[in-house]
C-alpha cells in the first residue's frame, strides 16, 4: 500500500483529502475496505457517473442466477461503494454539486427498481400473481427532484393497477389485491431498509402518500388519481410538482406521469394557493426554527423559501412551457416572466446553487449537523473551493445576504402581508 501511494501522489493527496475533511468518507473506508479498490480505478475521475454508467455497472454487479437474500446484499455493496465514489469526484473537483445530486439520485432509481423487482419475484413464488398486476414507484422529495445528497432518506410512493375482475392472487397463499401489494410494499420496506450484514440500501418514507400514515402503504392508481383530484391539499400538490416515475412497470409508470402532469395543471385560485403557502412556511419557521445560519433549509430565505417559490410557481401555471421538469434548479431558471423579473429570477438561481454546493458538500463530509466552531479544516478549504470565495468570513457574509435576499424575494413573489 505504500509503495502504492508512493507512486500514485494524486490518490496520497486524495486520501489526504479524505482523512482531514471527510470524517464520513473516512469512516466508510474503515467500515468497508474493498471501497479502496474503487480509488485505484484510473478512469474514476474522468468517467461521469451518468446513468448509462451507473446501470451497466449494476447490471454486471448482479449478472447470474442469485437468491434474494444475495441481490439485497449485492444492492447494498453496490450502492454503498458508488456513493462513496461519487462522493469521492465531488470532493476531487471532478463532477459539481449539482452532477452529485444527479449521480446519487439515478443511484437510488437504479437500486431501488432492482430492489422491486426481487421482491416480485419472491413475493410471487408464495403468493402468486395478480391479473393484469403491475406496480409504479413515484419518487417524490429529493429524490423526485434529482437533488439527493449522500446521506439522504428517500421519499417514495407506490402505485398499483391490475385486471378489473382480478379477486385474487394465482398462488399457493391467494391474496386479494388490496392485501397483495400492501403486502408486496412492507416487503419493499424491508429489502430497502432493514439492515443486513452490508447495512441498509436507503431508508424509505411513505409518509407523502395520499392521507399520509392513515392511508394504506400501496395505493391504487384510480384512487391515487381521484385523490388528486378532489381530496388533495394545496401542500400535496406543491409536494407532487417534485413527484417523478423511478422504477417499476413502464406503462403504468408513464400513466403515472401524465396524470401528475394533469393534476399540477388543473386551474387554481393562485392568490389563495400563495396565502396558504407563506401560512406554511410561517408555521414551518415557528415549530421548527433554524439552529444557526448554517441550517441552510431552515434558516427565512433559505432552501424551503426557494422550494416554495418554484413549487408553487408549478401549481399556479407560473413556469414557461416546455418539458416539465421536477428539479428546483430547472424550476427556478424557467420562471415565467409576469411572475419573477429576469433579476430575481437570476438571484434565486444563483442562492439555490450556493446552497445546494454547501448541502452537497457538508452531507458528503459529515454524518451530524455543521457546526460552524468545530470543522474539520479540510472541509473549511473545500466549502470556499466549492463556492469559490476567499476565506470563511467571507462565505458567511455571503450566505447571509444572499437568504436576506431570498426571503425578500419569497415575500414579493407570495405577496406575503398584502
Amino acid at each position: 500500500l505504500f509503495s502504492l501511494l508512493h507512486s500514485n501522489p494524486a490518490l496520497l493527496k486524495l486520501l489526504a483529502t479524505i482523512m482531514g475533511a471527510a470524517p464520513r468518507l473516512a469512516a466508510i473506508i474503515t467500515r468497508r475496505p474493498h471501497v479502496f479498490d474503487g480509488l485505484l480505478d484510473p478512469a474514476l475521475l474522468t468517467e461521469l457517473p451518468d446513468r448509462a454508467y451507473l446501470s451497466g455497472r449494476l447490471a454486471a454487479f448482479l449478472e447470474g442466477d442469485r437468491a434474494y437474500e444475495d441481490v439485497l446484499d449485492r444492492l447494498r455493496i453496490f450502492a454503498s461503494e458508488q456513493k462513496f465514489l461519487i462522493g469521492v469526484r465531488l470532493l476531487a473537483g471532478s463532477i459539481d454539486p449539482a452532477r452529485a445530486g444527479r449521480a446519487f439520485s439515478d443511484l437510488a432509481d437504479l437500486t431501488i427498481d432492482a430492489a422491486l423487482r426481487a421482491v416480485i419475484a419472491e413475493f410471487a413464488l408464495r403468493h402468486g400473481r395478480i391479473a393484469g398486476g403491475t406496480v409504479a414507484l413515484l419518487g417524490m422529495g429529493k429524490l423526485g427532484s434529482r437533488e439527493l445528497t449522500a446521506g439522504s432518506d428517500v421519499d417514495l410512493i407506490l402505485l398499483y393497477d391490475h385486471d378489473a375482475d382480478a379477486d385474487e392472487s394465482d398462488g399457493d397463499k391467494p391474496l386479494a389485491p388490496s392485501h397483495y401489494y400492501a403486502r408486496m410494499t412492507q416487503r419493499l420496506i424491508a429489502a430497502v431498509s432493514a439492515p443486513t450484514a452490508e447495512g441498509v440500501l436507503y431508508e424509505l418514507d411513505l409518509r407523502l402518500r395520499p392521507s399520509g400514515n392513515k392511508g394504506p402503504v400501496a395505493t391504487h392508481v384510480d384512487a391515487f388519481k381521484k385523490y388528486q383530484r378532489k381530496d388533495a391539499w394545496t401542500w400535496e400538490h406543491m409536494a407532487l410538482s417534485r413527484a417523478r416515475a423511478i422504477g417499476g412497470d413502464q406503462a403504468l409508470c408513464a400513466e403515472v406521469e401524465t396524470e401528475v402532469a394533469q393534476v399540477l395543471a388543473l386551474p387554481r385560485d393562485s392568490a389563495k394557493v400563495m396565502a396558504e403557502a407563506a401560512e406554511m412556511r410561517a408555521m414551518i419557521e415557528k415549530e421548527k426554527p433554524p439552529r444557526d445560519l448554517w441550517d441552510i433549509k431552515l434558516i427565512p430565505g433559505g432552501l424551503i423559501d426557494l422550494e416554495f417559490i418554484a413549487q408553487v410557481a408549478v401549481i399556479t401555471g407560473k413556469v414557461e412551457a416546455g418539458r416539465r421538469v421536477t428539479g428546483t434548479a430547472d424550476v427556478l431558471s424557467r420562471l415565467a416572466p409576469d411572475f419573477a423579473e429576469a433579476q430575481i429570477r437570476q438571484e434565486l438561481c444563483d442562492a439555490y446553487a450556493l446552497y445546494l454546493a454547501l448541502t452537497q458538500m457538508t452531507r458528503l463530509c459529515l454524518t451530524g449537523v455543521f457546526e460552524r466552531d468545530d470543522v474539520p479544516p479540510g472541509l473549511s478549504d473545500l466549502l470556499l473551493a466549492v463556492t469559490d470565495l476567499p476565506d470563511f468570513g467571507v462565505l458567511e457574509a455571503h450566505l447571509k445576504e444572499t437568504s436576506q435576499n431570498v426571503r425578500k424575494d419569497f415575500g414579493f413573489l407570495l405577496r406575503v402581508n398584502e
